[in-house]
């Protein structure tokens, strides 16, 4: 199913400032709905939700005392609390910045007469790689599910003492990724630098990595400590998955292809039910290996000419042994690979 596309909501009366602000949103790569009052607003956050908001102060044309948009941002907080809000207008005060910072929670405050398309999209880019809210919405559906439900997606028994490294600098990040790894059963060791991760990854056995590939707070592009991280987690046998902000095709393109990471989840789309689905295939695929590598070179033969339809009179001609070596060597690989069956087994290395 194809991921929804992320949205951004503007509000303004001044149909001019509201084709800036669209155009500037459209090519930061999200879909934009347009209102120019309290009400529309309020009608836009309730049919989707958005990642970011701008809206201004005044929805009342030569108006300089109208606030209207103090009414909008605290509907984002109670309408579409995941959403960040950007305050732009030409009229507000110093303490009605204030106060829409710190009262209604917005993210920022940009006034018209200063405004920059440049600053603007880097404000919006900080937005879409900024962490979500700890505490997720409940679901849209109606259906009463609650989130421990959703989390039911790692569900299943899981074997003990299974441990996750998490190397991010961003503590927003940082919480959330150790939040829901702890959910799903790891025990998490969190860092913020190359040093640390470094010496977790030489002292203790890891199931699993997760890693910002730029350890750097400016969003520094030539910061290499997490590719350096991720070389070693593939040296060490260690799956990684890559939690990051950068979206250049090629460059993921190259990350998969030269450190074999097992996913890369870009922040500006990140879902937590799609990380939990992520980590459980990370985790189920780990496993699978773990067991194969378990099998002697004679049985990891057997299963091979197993997968591919063989009989166990045709496996042993194959192998010049006995039918009963064959069997007994079935045995020992149903075993290890904690299955009943020969298509139980042949699915362990055909992905079936």
């Amino acid at each position: 199913m194809t991921p929804q596309a992320l949205r951004a909501l503007v509000v303004d009366d001044d149909n001019s400032w509201q084709q800036i602000l669209s155009e500037i949103i459209s090519d930061c790569g999200l879909e934009v709905d347009v209102a120019s009052s309290v009400d529309a607003a309020a009608l836009a956050l309730k049919a989707q939700p958005h990642r970011l908001a701008v809206v201004d102060l005044s929805l009342s044309p030569n108006d300089h005392n109208n606030v209207d948009g103090l009414r909008v941002l605290d509907s984002i907080r109670r309408l579409d609390p995941n959403c960040r809000a950007i305050l732009l207008t030409g009229f507000a005060t110093v303490e009605l910045a204030v106060t829409a910072l710190t009262d209604y929670g917005a993210f920022t405050f940009l006034r018209k007469e200063s405004f920059h398309r440049s600053q603007f999209r880097d404000i919006v880019y900080r937005i879409l790689v900024s962490p979500p809210p700890l505490s997720a919405p409940a679901p849209a559906s109606g259906t009463g599910t609650s989130s421990s439900a959703e989390k039911g997606l790692a569900a299943p028994q899981k074997p003990p003492n299974e441990k996750a490294l998490v190397v991010e600098d961003d503590a927003g990040w940082r919480s959330i990724l150790e939040e829901l790894l702890s959910d799903a059963g790891f025990q998490v060791r969190a860092c913020a630098s190359f040093g640390d991760a470094f010496g977790y990854l030489r002292k203790e056995k890891f199931t699993l990595a997760v890693i910002d590939l730029s350890l750097s707070t400016s969003l520094d592009s030539s910061n290499q400590d997490g590719y350096q991280l991720l070389a070693t987690a593939r040296s060490e046998g260690v799956p990684s998955i890559v939690v990051s902000g950068i979206t250049e095709t090629e460059e993921i393109q190259r990350v998969y292809s030269e450190y074999a990471i097992s996913a890369f989840i870009e922040k500006q789309a990140f879902d937590r039910a799609a990380f939990r689905r992520v980590v459980e295939e990370t985790r189920s695929k780990s496993q699978s290996t773990s067991e194969l590598n378990a099998l002697t070179e004679r049985e990891r033969e057997v299963l091979d000419l197993l997968a591919l339809g063989l009989t166990n009179k045709e496996i042993a001609e194959k192998l010049f042994i006995t039918t009963n070596t064959v069997k007994r060597h079935l045995k020992a690989i149903f075993e290890k690979l904690d299955v009943h069956t020969r298509t139980a087994a042949t699915a362990r290395i055909t992905g079936g």
